[in-house]
Order: C-alpha cells, then structure tokens, then sequence
C-alpha cells in the first residue's frame, strides 16, 4: 500500500499511514485480548460449487439440492491459536422462507469419523415444509472428510476385532492394536491430540460465528448426540433448537464404546433371525429363530477353526464377529436381506465352496480387510482415544472378555476387547462435564443395538426439561429422516417448527413406518 503514494504526497502518506497501522495495531491488540479467536470468528467464508470432479456423486447431489461449500478455517491447536491452521468443510442451502427463517441447522451423522457434508438434502426431505426456514449446514468434523486430512495408513477401516478363541488369539489382537497406534504416532503424531470431541465442538462455534450466527439449532445422530451434548455444555446460550437422536449416555462414552451393547445386539440378532426364518425358501438359513441362530453360531465356529474364504478375501475368528456387528443396525426388510445374504456366503464358505461374496458382505470385507477406509477408521479412534483415557494392562481386556465369552460368544469377544487405546498417549484435556439440563427433544428405539435405549433414558433423566420420543419395538439406529416412522417425524418438525417441546414424553410404534 505504501509503495502506491504518489511521490509529492509520500511524507504526508506515510505520517497518516504510521498513525493508522498503530491504531490498528492498538485494535487488533485490544480485539486479540478481548477473543483471541477473533480473526477466526470475522472470516470471511468463500461459497463455491460442492462438486469436485465429474465422479463426486455427493457434490452434484448437493449442487441438485441447491447447496454451496464453504472451507472454514480454524486452529489446530486451540490453546496456541496464532498457530498452525486447518479447514473443516462445511456445505449450506439457505432457508427460503426469509421472513419465517429460524436460523441454521448443524447437522453431525455420526461415527465419530463420519462425514456430514452430503447430509443436507436427506435432512431436508425429512424436515418437509420446515426446510424452507432454516439454513441446513453440513460440516465435515475435523480431520474427516473434505476436512483436513488424518490418516494413519492403515490396513484396515476399523480399529474393532474380536478377541479370538483363545490366550493366543487374544495376544494377536493386543499386537495388531498396539501396531495401529504405533502407526497413528508415526504418520498423524502432529494432529493426534488436537483429535477430540472438545475441539469439534470449539470447531462448531467458529463455523457458528463464521456464518454471522448469535445462535444455533443442531441435529445429532448416535456420537453426534455426545457432541451436541459437549457443545451445549462448553457454549452455554449458543444452541436454540436441540435434536439428539440415538441417545450416548455422557457417564458410559468411553474409549471403550462397545461395553454394554451386548445384551441390545442379541437382541436386535434374535429379531432378524425370525425374519431370516420366515423366508427360509430365499436364504436357507433355517426355519425357525433357533436354527437361524444356530447357523450363525456354526459360521462363527467354523471360521475360528480356520479363516473362510471369500472372494479375495480371508474371514477369520477376529473378523467373522465384526461382520454380524455390521449387519445389525438397521431394522427394514433391505438391511435385513443383506444380512441374510452375507450370512448365506459365509455358510457356503464353510462348507468349503467357492464363494464370491454379495455386495453388501464384500463391501464390510473391504472396509475391515483393507486399507480403503483408512482415514474413517484413523480418524474415528483417534477422536475416541483423544477423548478418554483406556486401561493399559492387556490383562484387564482379557479377564472382561474371559468372564463375558461364556454369556455371549459372539458379540462379547468384541465389546470387551482390547482396542488401540490401550497403547495411545493420554488425553490432553479431561472429559466435559455434561451440562445439568437442557431444553431438548431426544429419539431413540427400544432395541437401537448401538446407542441402547437406556442412554437415551439416562439423558432424559439428567435433563428434566428435555423430552423424549421413543420408538418402541424397532431395532433402529437412528429414527429421524431414516425409519421412516411418521410420528417420530411429527414430533421433531413440530418441535422445529415452534421451538417448543412437548408437554410430555411420547411413543411412536415401530409399525407406523409409512
């Protein structure tokens, strides 16, 4: 600027430019005094086309939709906020209705290590004529997605195995852990304790800011109900209208997240396998619920004595666990048929065929058996280790999975086992401490086999002024936008709609599916 002044007036120029770079200075100190974070919360954000290339399916659904993306710059370490920077990507369709319009709505699908860049068309289909009043925001959580990178490189999507048969298989399983997290220092060491639920939150209220926002309202799904949850509790008077759906209880989110699904997982596996029975003609899995079990049992048995094979691929007694894991999430007849099907390939490749796997199965024996998802998986247990710290001694995972195994075969080898966290450096910042109440509408299912329905129920009593939608007799992941049960939809549009709660706690049937 300076080298522009014309050359009769440069004294002059600069005396009024010195005077006015020092009263910068002067307020920008002030400014950096008063919000150390300021030059973070005033950027200016750069709207552009979601597409980035001609095979980006999620770009040009957004673009369908009406959507433009935006890279919000934030610290990577927030306690040096001068230092180095990363992006989380954050995708946008603006409320239409602007003389009704809410403000926005930050969506969180999940994981941790899920993206939520592509959910605002879904969402908004679900939130039918209350779309038009709110701005709908994706945001791709730090180090996921369109965000800047974390990846480990690792051979697999999951940090999750089963423990094995026995003593053997348990110390494979402790090795195989103890070398991701070695491999997570090698290739991320920089950004591994910057990777907590804490800084996504602290994330979230740049992006708040970024957009010129007093306030907004949030819809988390399953971890993004543990996020809404620490938000809310660190940025008190910044959330409007809340919706948690697939409810963490605060006081079980652990570095060992599984514990205690057990019992939900059985259950959701006895449901399916009295669907899988009535349609014995299709799959041949047996034609009661008892047979049906029993063949799972046999696969599962059949693949700790030696490793299925299937396609490219080797199945063993560490993964065989984690495919049923994989298959029970969802409570409709599409969902149920995958499972059946991959159920089906495995059987067959017990008995020695040659099995090229269904599309569903193959795309799990991708995921856990290959390096193609290894930023999900990286990024997920390094939010999870970063979060909390995990016991050290092999030998507790061992006497957890050894007392368990007897109850539940399957499942147990897998809930108790030991993970990366066992080997991780401890977190820099102790767990938040969860608010004592909020105004918000929580959703669950009574058989949700990830986030079980007693979180949801310990939540609703932790906030009493919080209501809570359950839909009884499904077991469902996640409710809103995805069952399709119309009265929990009602529930949470009208809630969206008014802001209001309702006057009492309400159950939708897991038959009210259209």
């Amino acid at each position: 600027m300076l080298s522009r002044s014309p050359g009769t007036a440069r004294r002059a120029v600069l005396a009024l430019t010195a005077a006015a770079l020092a009263c910068t200075a002067l307020t920008a100190t002030a400014e950096a005094a008063e919000d150390p974070l300021a030059r973070y919360h005033r950027q200016h954000l750069t709207w552009k086309s979601c597409v980035l290339g001609p095979d980006d399916t999620t770009g040009k659904e957004l673009a369908q939709a009406g959507a433009r993306c935006a890279d919000v710059t934030v610290p990577l370490d927030y306690s040096h906020p001068g230092g180095r920077t990363i992006t989380v990507a954050v995708s946008r369709i603006r409320a239409t209705d602007t003389a009704r319009r809410v403000g926005p709505l930050l969506l969180n699908g999940g994981g941790p290590g899920g993206t939520s860049l592509g959910d605002p068309p879904w969402v908004r289909e679900a939130m039918k004529d209350m779309a038009a009043r709110y701005d709908v925001v994706g945001v791709d959580p730090r180090f996921i997605g369109r965000s800047t990178p974390l990846d480990c490189r690792w051979p697999t999507g999951s940090a999750w195995r089963g423990a094995g048969e026995d003593r053997a298989g348990f110390d494979r399983m402790a090795a195989f852990s103890k070398g991701l997290a070695d491999r997570c220092r090698r290739h991320a060491g920089d950004a591994l304790p910057h990777a907590t639920t804490r800084n996504t939150a602290r994330d979230m209220d740049v992006v708040r800011a970024a957009l010129g926002e007093r306030r907004i309202s949030y819809l988390g799904y399953s971890y993004g109900s543990y996020l809404g949850q620490v938000y809310a509790s660190m940025f008190r008077g910044r959330t409007d209208r809340v919706v948690l759906d697939g409810v963490i209880d605060p006081e079980r989110y652990s570095a060992r997240l599984w514990r205690g699904t057990e019992p939900a997982n059985r259950h959701a596996l006895k449901g399916w396998a009295s669907w899988a029975a009535a349609r014995d003609t299709a799959y041949g899995l047996g034609r009661t619920r008892g047979e049906v079990l029993a063949t799972v049992e046999r696969v599962r048995a059949a693949a700790a004595r030696t490793p299925l094979r299937l396609g490219e691929h080797r199945l063993d007694e560490h993964v065989m666990p984690l495919v049923a894991l994989n298959g029970l999430s969802q409570h409709n007849d599409a969902a149920y048929g995958d499972f059946a099907q991959g159920v089906r390939d495995m059987l067959r490749a017990s008995r020695g065929e040659r099995v090229t796997p269904s599309p569903w199965l193959a795309g799990v024996l991708e995921f856990v058996l290959t390096g193609a998802d290894s930023r999900y998986g990286s990024a997920q247990t390094a939010i999870i280790c970063g979060d909390n710290a995990a016991p050290r001694d092999p030998e507790v995972y061992w006497r957890d999975v050894q007392r368990a195994r007897a109850g539940d075969p399957l499942f147990a080898p897998v809930t108790d086992n030991i993970n990366p966290c066992a080997f991780w450096d401890r977190p820099r910042e102790r767990p938040t401490r969860i608010r004592d109440d909020l105004p918000a509408l929580l959703v669950n299912a009574t058989g949700d086999p990830r986030t079980s329905y007693d979180g949801a129920q310990a939540v609703r009593a932790m906030w009493p002024s919080s209501r809570l939608v359950t839909l009884k007799g499904a077991d469902q992941h996640a409710v809103y936008g995805v069952y399709g049960s119309a009265c929990a939809d009602a529930a949470v549009n009208a809630y969206l709609a008014t802001g209001r709660l309702p006057a009492r706690d309400a159950d939708c049937a897991a038959h009210d599916t259209h």
